[in-house]
């Protein structure tokens, strides 16, 4: 079998080219086990165990010989589980800033390509907690809707891997010959429906041209360093709150997000009335939701900052759903990616991000399990989701995961260009707490 690398996937290959590499995780916090605290050799044994259901962690990116096409995943013959998974102290005191503080400097650090690009750390010392294991990836490997997969695959009762001979060998030159000349072959036939996702996606994305968001302080050129924070709330009570009024959870995060960036610049003395907002769109389709790669489209949304709750959460809505079905083929930079991967290898991506005012912030939403999972009997109590990359000039960005009932929306954060994280936190809760308080569809 040959496995390409997907157009997507060489994209953000390509994009990793600054000081941030583009890098995402998730952290789960551990509760109380029968056994006392976990241990790095009992996160070994299961991890080793369960990798196999998820062929993807066993294999590196390839070269294909000059004429055969582009790289393809292939078995890392010298795959060792060891190499992936380490440990590490909070630092002190342990709570719960500190266990941010400690998984993001985990996440920030760059993976080798020469190896599968994963890893999994348990982090001990954290007080109230058997300890917390904070598992990343690199965005090549996957996006969220696919890294998602991984936690499913790697905490209990995984699905069973299939028996299969490990490692395969690489695909020879003659098959990757034939597959990249089929390929070509093929490729006018895919032309046209290719060139009409490309003019759907783009308009989604707020097409070639798309109008200027309002200037704001907002948009200020990043640095390397990230700060995270994260708030939690009550998933029924904001999906209740958020569909008596005709609108989803995550049209209610993009409202509250809105108001509170507003409450963060007004202490600025800035009062804008909207924010442009990105929010990437899975194109998976159910039956592909366990498979890895990327296929995400970026759909921009103008969130207004002031009015009534129910009035900003029909107008969030309502864009939504008339951009939504545009946005889940696939994205510009893959469907582009022979012109966007060498620009951006030479620096092209990050001048862009340098200079872009098409949003103000980006805003990512990820479906997790509905149920409490527990990772060796012993229970996952949260998971705060993680992506780091190149910031251009967005300071902040969010990540939204729910999981067991609890909505968790995370911020990162350039502290040197955005120092208000604590405030712009505050001000989430704040915001989520008065949208559930709205729950009749009169507003009241």
């Amino acid at each position: 079998m040959i496995e390409r690398a997907s157009p997507a996937d060489r994209a953000f290959l390509a994009m990793d080219t600054g000081e941030v590499p583009e890098q995402f995780g998730v952290v789960l916090l551990l509760g109380e086990g029968a056994d006392g605290p976990v241990t790095l050799e009992h996160v070994l044994k299961l991890i080793a165990e369960r990798v196999p259901a998820v062929p993807r962690l066993r294999r590196r990116l390839v070269a294909a010989p000059f004429g055969c096409g582009g790289p393809v995943w292939a078995d890392d013959p010298s795959f060792d589980v060891r190499q992936h998974v380490r440990t590490v102290r909070c630092t002190p005191p342990g709570d719960a800033q500190a266990l941010l503080d400690t998984a993001l400097s985990v996440i920030m650090h760059p993976m080798p390509r020469t190896a599968p690009m994963w890893s999994a750390t348990l982090v001990t010392d954290v007080a109230g907690s058997t300890g917390a294991l904070v598992l990343v990836l690199h965005h090549a490997l996957a996006d969220g809707v696919g890294g998602l997969a991984v936690l499913t695959r790697l905490v209990d009762a995984p699905r069973q891997a299939p028996e299969a001979a490990f490692p395969r060998p690489a695909p020879g030159r003659a098959a990757l010959a034939r597959d990249a000349l089929h390929s070509r072959l093929t490729a006018p036939r895919r032309a046209r429906a290719a060139w009409r996702l490309l003019r759907a996606s783009t308009g989604a994305g707020g097409g070639l041209r798309p109008p200027r968001a309002a200037p704001t302080s907002l948009n200020r050129r990043t640095g390397p360093r990230r700060r995270l924070g994260a708030v939690h709330t009550d998933l029924a009570a904001l999906r209740n709150a958020a569909h008596s009024h005709g609108a989803s959870v995550n049209d209610a995060v993009l409202v509250a997000v809105a108001a509170a960036l507003r409450r963060v610049l007004r202490g600025r003395g800035e009062f804008p009335d909207a924010f442009v907002v990105t929010v990437p769109v899975s194109g998976r389709r159910p039956e592909a939701e366990s498979a890895l790669g990327n296929m995400v489209s970026p759909m921009l949304v103008s969130v207004p900052a002031v009015g009534t709750v129910p009035d900003r959460l029909r107008r969030v809505s309502a864009q939504v759903r008339a951009h939504r079905a545009a946005a889940t083929g696939p994205a510009p930079i893959a469907l582009l990616g022979w012109l966007f991967r060498p620009l951006a290898r030479l620096g092209g991506y990050h001048w862009y991000m340098n200079h872009q005012h098409r949003f103000h912030t980006l805003v990512t939403h990820v479906h997790g399990p509905a149920e409490q999972v527990a990772f060796g009997g012993i229970p996952v109590v949260s998971a705060v989701p993680v992506t780091v990359g190149d910031g251009g000039n967005i300071p902040v960005h969010f990540e939204v995961l729910s999981y067991a009932g609890t909505l968790t929306l995370a911020a990162t954060a350039d502290p040197d260009h955005f120092p208000e994280l604590a405030e712009l936190t505050e001000a989430l809760s704040a915001e989520l707490d008065l949208i559930v308080r709205y729950r009749g569809a009169d507003g009241s």
